[in-house]
């Protein structure tokens, strides 16, 4: 089941699908996005009437790094931009990674293991991003990305303009502490792909009626579940077609 062909189908959305180096920084994808955009639509062969974008995982921060650049640089593509869906997105990192990076420490930890950290040291430089969710280039810049550290991103809030929504799995059937924090959808926690935070600087501020949790799903089926295809198919109705006052 594909997303982009079935909103194709139901409500004459062109799916255009974008492939990119998941080894690189985040930040480096989302820059060459942010150029990509505009002359996509200065040379689509119609008038475009709006640009949503459905993003998986990493795809998510990639979106919200190439947003950034794009406002900063002046792009013209965010003013078409009607909304956005992220799907499992690691807003606030994965705990995966945060676990390599404990082990790159204790390995290191002795002369006789200190040889091996250069095996886990293998990690791209997109996977350590994902330690805690970093979207721009002075999150990374200058420190070493093996290097156990506390988050030390800058926050970077959601801009307005379009429409945001997050879809979250988990593959548990309810809500619980452990579940939420450890399990999630296998490989994000529930908090971080909904955006949530400890610290209120880092909180993505979405609309509760645009967030959705997905039970018993796990991340990778988050990309070809039909139910997914109805909410965001449903979301796209409700930004084209919004209540009136």
């Amino acid at each position: 089941h594909d997303h982009g062909k079935a909103l194709c189908k139901d409500l004459g959305y062109t799916p255009v699908y974008l492939r990119y180096n998941t080894g690189r920084h985040i930040s480096d994808n989302g820059r060459e996005l942010a150029a990509l955009l505009d002359p996509l639509l200065a040379h689509w062969p119609m008038p475009v009437r709006d640009l949503s974008v459905v993003a998986h995982s990493m795809g998510g921060l990639v979106t919200r790094s190439a947003l950034h650049v794009a406002q900063e640089t002046c792009r013209l593509w965010p003013g078409r931009l009607q909304s956005v869906f992220m799907l499992g997105a690691p807003h606030h990192g994965a705990p995966l990674e945060r676990a390599g990076n404990w082990i790159d420490l204790l390995i290191g930890s002795t002369p006789f293991s200190a040889p091996f950290a250069k095996l886990t040291q293998l990690r791209s430089a997109g996977i350590t991003d994902l330690r805690y969710g970093c979207t721009v280039d002075a999150d990374w810049q200058g420190r070493d990305r093996f290097r156990h550290l506390p988050d030390q991103r800058q926050p970077l809030p959601l801009p307005s303009g379009p429409a945001w929504h997050v879809i979250a799995a988990t593959t548990a059937s309810k809500r619980g502490l452990l579940t939420d924090r450890l399990l999630g959808d296998g490989l994000v926690p529930l908090r971080s792909a909904l955006g949530q935070h400890d610290d209120p600087r880092h909180c993505l501020e979405i609309a509760a009626q645009n967030q959705h949790i997905a039970y018993r799903m796990n991340h990778l089926a988050l990309l070809h579940n039909p139910l997914v295809t109805d909410l965001v198919r449903h979301w796209m109705v409700v930004a084209r077609n919004p209540p009136s006052a």
